[in-house]
């Protein structure tokens, strides 16, 4: 048996041991510690246990209250538990072509609800939130809080729609940030960016084994670029348009992980969730915690304290109750009334 507490316990039983002796050395108990006038007042005649027991168990609740103070326990060693929660990176695409129209009402805003929704889909797993557009943002670290990711999903506004999907950005930041974890594990909800940045991020999955899961946005039919102010832009007098990128769906593959093109069921969302988790060689690299597994037993004093406590201060006195507390009156009455003869022969 250990005690948590070793040291705490031992400070506690030096003022302990020295009211022990102060008390049993006295030939009447605790009058050493109390004053004899303050006992008088206190101390019921004809009880049912004698004051030697009453302070027994007095020293007995208090032993054992420190005891308990001291947390008993016995060690049956260690033991390793794997944690059935992955860590997963969410990485957003807020890049200018977002605004388009070809998802309702906005790609940004199918992508926002898409990814709520897989977000409930992760239970267990915990997210960290990034977007990235020409940089790259940390806008929550990682967390399992599932409800407080939502209402800042929520928070992403058109307002910071800006630039053209930089992955190479994306890429360096994912290098650097999943550098020393076990789970190495990245959803990207985008429409599919630019294929120009996509070597950087496909050489990054492949150096760093990272798996990558697309959640696609958009259509292949595309629709026009939007500017803050809702107006198609022009290049060279002619609508930009914006179309579904599938070279970021090949990348994804190639990666080891998989992709989905989103609709309106939300079908392709529970789909995702289930590769991700379905995936044995991710499974394999849960997160392993090694915990103490012990016996806590410092209940037992503290139950045992408790009780020797009720019993030194709560034994029942012998005889009639009711006829010692008439007696006591008569005592309470008969003393004030020899104080009032007193001040009256004064």
């Amino acid at each position: 048996m250990s005690f948590e507490n070793l040291y705490l316990m031992l400070i506690l039983l030096v003022p302990f041991i020295v009211f022990v002796l102060l008390v049993s050395t006295n030939k009447d108990g605790v009058e050493r510690v109390f004053p004899i006038d303050v006992l008088d007042r206190i101390r019921v005649e004809g009880s049912g246990v004698s004051n030697r027991v009453r302070d027994i168990l007095l020293f007995g609740a208090i032993f054992m209250m420190i005891v308990a103070v001291g947390h008993p326990y016995i060690a049956k060693g260690e033991r390793d538990i794997k944690l059935g929660g992955l860590e997963i990176t969410l990485a957003l695409d807020i890049s200018g072509s977002m605004r388009s129209q070809d998802r309702y009402p906005s790609r940004l805003d199918f992508a926002k609800e898409k990814s709520k929704k897989l977000l409930e889909y992760l239970v267990e797993d915990e997210v960290m939130l990034l977007t990235f557009s020409d940089s790259l943002f940390l806008v929550s670290p990682t967390t399992s809080d599932k409800e407080t990711l939502k209402v800042v999903i929520d928070g992403i506004s058109k307002e910071y729609l800006q630039g053209g999907s930089n992955f190479t950005a994306l890429a360096e930041g994912l290098q650097k940030s999943l550098q020393n974890r076990p789970q190495k594990i990245v959803v990207i909800v985008s429409d599919g960016g630019d294929s120009g940045t996509l070597a950087k991020l496909k050489e990054v999955l492949a150096k760093e084994k990272i798996k990558l899961y697309a959640l696609l946005v958009g259509t292949k039919e595309g629709a026009p670029i939007l500017d803050r102010e809702n107006k198609a832009v022009l290049q060279n007098d002619k609508i930009v348009m914006s179309r579904l990128n599938m070279e970021l769906a090949d990348v994804a593959k190639g990666s080891g992980g998989d992709y989905v093109i989103a609709d309106y069921s939300g079908g392709g969302v529970e789909i995702l969730a289930d590769m991700i988790h379905q995936n044995l060689a991710i499974n394999k690299s849960q997160k392993m915690l090694r915990v103490s597994d012990r016996v806590e037993l410092f209940y037992y004093p503290l139950l045992l304290g408790l009780l020797l406590l009720f019993l030194s201060l709560f034994s029942r006195p012998n005889g009639n109750l009711s006829k010692r507390f008439l007696s006591k009156e008569i005592s309470v009455k008969n003393s004030y009334s020899k104080q009032y003869e007193e001040r009256g022969e004064a």
